[in-house]
């Protein structure tokens, strides 16, 4: 057994004494919650606490109820000072906030939950809902307008210097090729595990609790996004059922199996190389998939309760999902993602360029366009700007995959250059372990095999 020396022992207990501190260390910013905040309280009518035509207070359009009732999202101290603590309990360190856009009643709201959220040591990224009108070129609005009135909050989540967005129902817009206007700035991802859907975001996600029971096309999604530097979030649930919410309809119910559900479904995403896991949901209510505390004591035997999940009974099952959240937060673990290409969409600057073969090539996300340095004139020399100091584990160059085998000589950073050969058996692909904590990533290139220039059509960075 290994054991904490006394004087590391008194820094926990410190620690543990010191507001903000000991909550934020232990809490993973790999494990995202889906937040809704679009719930309102008898002053508001009972604002979406009456979807199916349901009376509140005890009656709610919901298969179970709330330990706090049909609360108001707006309530600060309340019941989003509750969800916050709750969500520590859990051990997610990032809440994915539900937003309808720009002036929206979500949107309204924001500014309250992001300082209930700071409070506690929390993150908040962002997912972007189809609301009327929405386009590829109103979600990089929307993007833009979120990074900047909501972008100095203490509690905005990023990821290598980029906000973390997620667009629900992307597939209803086919060319999303305005996002590149936010590459540098966002992490911008899509709901589907179709490899074929995902060019100009940053990465996928699935939201769908019930298909994480069977996982389709997970193992793919998280090798494609491994090999192509985007973010893989797939969505876990501890089960579904909406028939209070939308009566008559034909959705199928996942039943929970006592915590079964839940536990399958965090197995299949670990599984699938998961580099966030975002779990549906906190408390999206009307779809029976909250992990919000539920009561063990509802008002009306109609409501089902989280009885038997986990083996418990009583108060302790109302908590029964948090408590297993935390467990599965820390097997997913809290660094960054391995696959977050940190160059990507990074400004970046060449001590000479080719006409045509500009310097932002290397960084554009296309393997197949390339930067090409002035002729007959080593060294040349490529910086990324990482926009702060980034720690850095592996450099990944590639160049254009049809191109024949070729060896360029570089130095990275103040290392000393060597001869990496770029094969088209492998991909046209080096892997450079490095060890920098910088805010600039330059290469320099001294010599190229059959070719009298420094050429790279991707340089990507990861922190291990």
């Amino acid at each position: 057994m290994r054991r904490i020396s006394t004087f590391f022992a008194a820094l926990l207990l410190l620690a543990a004494t010191l507001p903000g501190i000991a909550h934020a260390a232990a809490l993973s910013s790999r494990t995202q919650l889906f937040y809704y905040p679009w719930y309102g309280g008898s002053s508001t009518g009972y604002r979406h606490w009456v979807q199916g035509g349901h009376t509140p207070p005890d009656d709610v359009g919901a298969n179970f109820y709330p330990v706090l009732g049909p609360y108001d999202s707006g309530d600060f101290s309340g019941a989003v000072e509750q969800h916050m603590r709750w969500i520590e309990q859990s051990g997610a360190g990032v809440i994915v906030y539900s937003w309808w856009g720009q002036g929206s009643y979500e949107d309204g709201l924001a500014p309250g939950v992001l300082a209930a959220a700071a409070r506690h040591g929390i993150r908040v990224a962002w997912h972007l809902e189809p609301y009327s009108g929405r386009t590829a070129a109103s979600t990089v609005s929307d993007v833009n307008y979120i990074l900047g009135r909501y972008g100095s909050s203490p509690a905005f989540y990023r990821e290598g210097g980029r906000g973390a967005f997620y667009v629900f129902e992307s597939l209803r817009i086919t060319d999303w090729t305005p996002l590149d206007q936010v590459r540098s700035s966002a992490i911008v991802l899509a709901q589907t595990t179709d490899t074929s859907k995902v060019a100009h975001f940053g990465g996928m996600y699935t939201y769908d609790a019930i298909a994480g029971a069977t996982a389709p096309g997970w193992r793919e999604a998280g090798a494609y996004c491994e090999a192509n530097g985007l973010v893989w979030a797939p969505s876990v649930g501890p089960g579904y059922d909406d028939d209070r919410a939308v009566p008559g309809n034909t959705t199928p119910t996942l039943s929970r199996d006592n915590g079964a559900t839940y536990d399958r479904e965090w197995q299949n995403a670990l599984s699938s190389g998961a580099d966030w896991v975002s779990v549906t949901s906190f408390n999206e209510w009307h779809e029976g998939s909250v992990i919000e505390p539920a009561r063990s004591s509802p008002p009306s035997p109609a409501y089902e309760t989280f009885a038997g999940a986990y083996g418990t009974s009583g108060a302790a099952s109302e908590t029964a999902y948090l408590d297993r959240t935390r467990y599965w937060a820390a097997q997913l673990g809290g660094p960054p993602p391995a696959s977050v290409n940190l160059a990507r969409g990074k400004a970046v600057t060449a001590s000479g360029s080719q006409g045509g073969y500009p310097a932002g090539n290397a960084v554009d996300g296309n393997a197949s366009s390339y930067w090409e340095s002035t002729n007959n004139a080593f060294p040349q020399t490529l910086t990324v700007d990482l926009g702060s100091a980034t720690a850095v584990g592996r450099v990944v160059l590639k160049l254009p995959p049809s191109w024949g085998r070729r060896t360029q000589t570089i130095a990275v950073g103040d290392g000393s250059p060597a001869g990496y050969v770029f094969d088209p058996a492998t991909g046209n692909t080096v892997t450079i372990p490095v060890s920098s904590t910088d805010r600039h990533l330059r290469l320099t290139f001294t010599g190229n095999t059959g070719w009298p220039a420094g050429q790279a059509a991707e340089v990507e960075a990861y922190a291990s």
